[in-house]
């Protein structure tokens, strides 16, 4: 496996809530019994306060100026859709319950519930690590980082592999970059019928760019010195399923 990796932390649950958010260009809104659905519409205020702008005639307009105490109670929901293609490319969800208040020419959501749902399950996210919480530093940039090492760094992604498990690889078809935070690269493995997730660690989270670069040529160091996942490239060999 290389060289044994000592930083194994992941992000907590509240920081991943505002990575999604920080993330999402579209979100679905569901209030007095419709749902619409708004793009590149939000904005999130440092306290996690979610901040739309929405056309005049839409549902969730009238509502907010006909509630009673101007205040209608609302469902969001964002998805977190992996940049590069793969099976499910739904990464999590998290939904949002609260209240609307008009506010400045937007409509400011207040949220009294946050959940996350994620394919290891859901967890109710605490409003008070939410609001304080900030997203991944590198959430913005995630999208043209994984497509640039997807389309342009394959062989990279492959020597990666060398950090996994064999066991993990068997039946293995296809390998490809679904996420990276600034604690570790995480690679989805794609099988006939099936696929599973592996994360690989980084040795010290990275805030920014350039110390993901340097976390990744670590990581491809330590790839370097593994052996060859056997299973692969049998497999991209001879076609074996």
């Amino acid at each position: 496996m290389g060289d044994h990796h000592t930083w194994t932390a992941a992000p907590a649950a509240a920081e991943q809530a505002r990575s999604v958010l920080a993330a999402a260009w579209s979100c679905a809104v569901t209030a007095e019994g419709c749902r619409e659905e708004f793009v590149g519409a939000h904005a999130v205020a440092e306290d996690g306060r979610v901040l739309l702008h929405v056309p005049e005639d839409s549902v969730l307009s009238a509502a907010a100026v006909c509630a009673p105490r101007g205040e209608p109670s609302a469902v969001l929901e964002f998805a977190d859709v992996a940049p590069v293609p793969v099976r499910s490319r739904i990464r999590a969800r998290l939904w949002l319950a609260g209240w609307f208040a008009p506010e400045d020419g937007h409509l400011a959501f207040r949220p009294t519930r946050a959940v996350l749902r994620q394919p290891s399950g859901a967890v109710v996210v605490d409003l008070d690590e939410f609001a304080a919480a900030a997203p991944d530093p590198l959430a913005a940039a995630e999208a043209r980082l994984l497509t640039h090492l997807a389309d342009c760094h394959a062989d990279a992604v492959e020597r990666l592999t060398r950090l996994v498990d064999a066991g993990s690889l068997h039946g293995a078809v296809r390998v490809r970059p679904l996420a990276v935070d600034r604690h570790g690269l995480t690679l989805r493995i794609e099988r006939a019928r099936t696929h599973g997730d592996v994360r690989l660690p980084f040795h010290a989270p990275a805030d920014d760019v350039a110390q993901l670069t340097e976390r990744v040529h670590v990581l491809l160091a330590q790839a370097s010195a593994a052996s060859c996942p056997r299973a692969l490239h049998r497999q991209r060999a001879d076609g074996d399923g």
